[in-house]
Parts: C-alpha cells; structure tokens; sequence
C-alpha cells in the first residue's frame, strides 16, 4: 500500500548487461583464457581499474587502453577490448534494454520520478554504449564525473538529492548485492536484476501497475475508471470479426481532458475507445454519439481526424454509449515552445497548424453534411450566455474581474458573424504530427465542436501568446524570446491563418481574445471548485488560476473598449452619461 516516488536504474547490470556475465562466453569464442577481462578491470582493490574509472581518475578512453594493456599482461595476448565492449555488449544489451526502457517510460507516465546512475562509458570518438534517449530519466547521475564510485552511499544520497525523494519514497534496480546492501542501509527498497523480466515482475508488485504495454501518451487506468474486460473484448470479437488469441489490454490517455478515452490492444491493433461520462461532462453536455457522427462527417470531407470504426449505444456493454477509432501514431506536442522540434523548423509546424484550422473553417458545410451540428440563435450570444450559467455553478467566491467581463460581454457581441465548423478546443496540444515533418495527421478533442464564428477558434489557439510559461494550467510563451525560439509572434501566426483563409482579422479582435480566456477563466475554475468537492485536480494547478486568466480577460477587453472609444465622433461622446463608460 505505500506510494513511491522514484525508481532509480543502475547502467551497468540493469540497462546494459553487466560486462563480466557477457565476457566469459566471448572469452572463450576468441581463445583469450577465462576470466581475463574481469581479473584486468577489478584486480588491485581500490586501485583497479574500474574503480579509478568510476571516480573520474581515468578517461574513459585511458579506461580503455589500460584495460588493454592488463589483460595482455595477463593473458600474454593483445584483447581487442574495443570490439567486446562494442560488439557483445551492443548485441546482448538489444535483449536486456528495450523491456528496461519500456518500463522507465511505464514509471514516468505514472507520473513517479525516474533516475539514471551511470557510468557513461563511451567510445573513443565519444559515442555513449547506450543509445538510450536520457528524456526517459528526471535525473542522471555519473559516477565518474562525480568522483564518487558504487557501492560508496554517497552516490545514493545524491541521487536521491537530485530527485527531491526519501530514501524510503524510493526503488533501487541493481545487479550488485553489494550495492543494493548499502542503499537498503540508507532506507531504499531494493530489487536485484539477475533476470531482468523477474526482477520487472517483482518491481511491478511494489508500484501496483504493469511495466509492459507503453504507448506515449498513456498509463495505466486509473482506480475507479476500469472498464469490463470481458464484455468488451466479446463486442470487439463480434464487431471486427477478429478472434485473437492475446488477452485485451488496456490503458488510459493521460491527458487530464481525456478521462475516460482508452487505449486498446486488440490482437495487433492499436484502437481507441471514447467512453461517454456518467453524468455527460461540460456546459453543453456533448454526447458519444454526436461526436462520433461528427468525426464521420470531417473524416468524409478530408478533414485529418482518427478513422471511426463503430458506435455503440447500448449501455449493458459498457454501462454508457462508447466509439471506436483507429488509433493514429505521431507526436504529440505537449509543449507550445516545440522543445522536441529544431528551432529554425518551428515556424513550418506553426504554418501547418494555422493551415490545418483554416481548412476546417473552409468546409463546405453542405457537402460535409453537417448542416445538424448547427445551433438556433447567435453563436457568441449563445456561447456567452451558457459559460456565463456554467461560471456561476462553479463560483467559490467573487472574482472582480468575471463580474465585470459578465456585464461587459454582452455589450460588445460583434454585429456579423461568419458561420463554419468550429472545433470549439483547438490547440497544439490536440494535434497529432507526423514525427519527422510538419504535417498534421489527425486533430483531436472535438467534443466541443458546432457550427459558429471561426474567429473564436483562432482566438482559442492564440491564448498561449498571451500565458506565462510557468502557468501551470496552460503554459505558454509570454515574455519569450520568440524569435530565438524560431516562433512567429500572435500577429505573425493570426496572418498565417488568414493568408491560408483567405480572410482579414476583424477589428474587434481583442473582443474575440477576451471572450476566449473568459471561457478558460470558466473552466478553472470549474477545475477549482471540483476541488473542493473531492474531486483530483492537476498536481501544478493554483486556486488563484482563474483569477489570473479573467484578468487577462478583462486586459483585452479594455483595449476593445479603448478602441470603440477612439472611433466614436465627439457628439456621440457627450451625449452618453457617465455610467456607461464606468460599466
């Protein structure tokens, strides 16, 4: 029942296969005398030459060529260290590292800290044994280059340090009992890897989740939100007329917006299933089987959307209607600043998100057969009135700046709208690219969508301008250095979009942006008050978000006002009393 916090992986042993395991069969197919390489890496106790190595008194090239050099003292034969270090390890590590990686990635989508204690050996040219991306660990800590070699407790203390954990918060994985003896000194729990799928079977029983089965973007299911198995996979076998022989598996989307959208594999298919909530979640109340018809729609009309494969309303199957897609494979990118993607190519992946926004808002609404997604009455009215109910559901306590963006808003409806397919969410968070270029494979979190005025949608896009990169609701790129991040400025991206709309930004544009992070305002709150109530809210969410957004709000909403003003002829000045403007 105890809740850890970290799991911290030795290299050697656990990631790479411990070399004097792998040395004894090479040995002998290189007619070199048994126990050559262990004898000329560890003979001379605290001056051998592994731990020399280990506390930074040798390179890792010196390493090398003394190494070299003991065993052909003690073989009386020249040992092409170089080629068992690259070509046994390299082959056997194919073996050992990819269920390794694949479990530091399980632990993390957990949301637990991972840790790296390495040796980093590396070639002469400086290539590292372990092509393994270091974005799988919070911490790497290198025993040479701090000087401090295993099994000295040192070495554990700072990792544990750099983690920000208690010894008794976290997991060791070593080969080395003297290793684990002293970290279990200091209060770790430890597991030692002589087989490394036993040792993963045993770790799994200390953190109560599966190790196997990562696909980005997932984790485990969470408590309370299990789905039956069984039932589910009779209506897969029935549906897709598929009978495979491997159990169903399931995991859950880690998006905190995406609670009850489920991963699951299916013989050798990746598919997604989107399960309606019990009561329907948001102001509008969108249903399963809206959204699907929807995704059918786009999907017919060209729009880059997951292919739909089924719906299914009858609730003895799942106790709620669900959809199936197709699961769709890319790059996610969580980070509005691109940190994944080189800098002088960020502005191509902005120009495809603003293409692929203008392309839904040039739909043909005949032709996509989406004429029903349309709402009686003004769009933004409608909108504006429905966050506003929704807010005051959700109020905890007054915030000065929604009560006058409430009054406010109503004020300043624009008097002509378009009217296209608008996705209600869009973002960069909710596009799916193709890994090595950028393309927008599918757009995601349509559950919002109807038809309305599209500049509300491009608004909804900008609003990472305007947050700070530290807000932990939806960070962005406020005081950043746009231009050395290779990132176009809110009025260089709003011109992308309209140079692919073949549209003009109108002039009440900040009204546009004002209502948009009144809307997000809304749903912080909601996220607040939900709270109070019990419900988990996101670990770096603040009670204070809201407020800090309806300011932002209520910011823009007086450059619209200061700009009605200026366009106002003096007689008109006079002849309005003096509340109106205080309002």
């Amino acid at each position: 029942g105890f809740s850890y916090k970290a799991v911290v992986f030795e290299e050697s042993g656990v990631l790479l296969p411990a070399p004097h395991r792998t040395a004894t069969d090479w040995e002998a197919r290189s007619c070199i005398p048994a126990g050559t390489i262990q004898q000329a890496a560890l003979s001379g106790g605290e001056s051998s030459l592994s731990l020399q190595y280990s506390r930074g008194e040798l390179t890792a090239v010196e390493f090398l060529q003394e190494l070299g050099q003991q065993c052909f003292e003690i073989a009386n034969v020249r040992v092409p260290v170089h080629s068992f270090l690259w070509d046994l390890i390299r082959k056997e590590m194919r073996k050992q590292l990819p269920i390794m990686a694949e479990a530091a990635q399980c632990i993390r989508a957990e949301g637990l800290k991972t840790a790296l204690l390495s040796h980093s050996l590396c070639l002469g040219d400086g290539e590292r044994f372990l092509p393994l991306d270091q974005q799988h660990f919070d911490v790497m800590v290198e025993s040479h280059q701090e000087g401090v070699p295993r099994p000295n407790p040192g070495i554990y203390k700072l990792c544990l340090e750099h983690l920000g954990v208690q010894p008794q918060e976290s997991i060791l994985l070593d080969s080395s009992s003297q290793n684990l003896k002293v970290a279990a000194q200091l209060g770790m729990k430890t597991v030692k890897v002589d087989d490394p799928a036993a040792a993963l079977k045993e770790l799994e029983t200390h953190l109560g989740f599966p190790l196997q089965g990562f696909v980005p973007y997932t984790r485990s299911v969470r408590p309370g939100m299990e789905i039956p198995k069984d039932r589910l996979q009779k209506y897969l076998e029935d549906v897709l007329g598929a009978h495979p022989t491997a159990p169903l598996q399931l995991r859950q989307f880690d998006h905190e917006e995406s609670t009850r959208s489920y991963l699951v594999k299916f013989g050798g298919r990746l598919l997604v299933l989107k399960k309606e909530e019990e009561p329907p979640n948001g102001p509008s109340g969108p249903s399963v089987p809206r959204e699907y018809r929807v995704l059918k729609a786009l999907a017919e009309a060209g729009v880059p959307v997951p292919p739909v494969l089924a719906l299914c309303e009858d609730r003895s199957i799942l106790g709620t209607p669900f959809f199936l897609l197709e699961h769709c494979a890319g790059h996610i990118h969580r980070a509005v600043s691109l940190p994944a993607v080189p800098p002088r190519q960020r502005g191509a992946w902005y120009g495809a998100m603003a293409n692929v926004l203008a392309r839904i808002h040039s739909l043909d609404l005949g032709a996509a057969k989406l004429q029903d997604l349309r709402e009686h009455g003004n769009y933004i009215q409608q909108q504006v009135e429905t966050w506003t109910k929704q807010y005051r559901a959700v109020e905890t306590h007054v915030i000065p700046a929604m009560e006058r963006l409430i009054q406010w808003l109503p004020l300043h409806f624009p008097e002509s709208q378009k009217t296209t397919v608008v996705h209600g969410d869009f973002r960069m968070d909710h596009l799916v690219f193709h890994p090595d270029r950028p393309e927008v494979l599918a757009v995601l979190g349509w559950k919002f969508a109807t038809l309305g005025d599209p500049l509300c949608d491009l608004a909804n896009n900008c609003m990472s301008f305007f947050l700070p990169a530290h807000f932990g609701a939806r960070r962005g790129l406020r005081k950043c250095d746009l231009e050395q991040l290779g990132i176009p400025t809110a009025e260089e991206y709003s011109q992308m979009y309209c140079g692919h709309g073949g549209v003009e930004l109108p002039e009440n544009w900040n009204f546009y942006l004002a209502f948009a992070f009144f809307r997000l305002a809304v749903m912080l709150q909601g996220r607040h008050s939900g709270s109070l109530a019990g419900r988990p809210a996101p670990s770096d969410s603040s009670p204070k978000d809201a407020e800090f957004v309806a300011d932002l709000a209520w910011d823009f909403a007086v450059k619209e006002g200061f700009r009605v003003f200026e366009k106002l002829p003096p007689t008109k000045l006079l002849l309005r009393h003096s509340s109106t403007w205080a309002r």
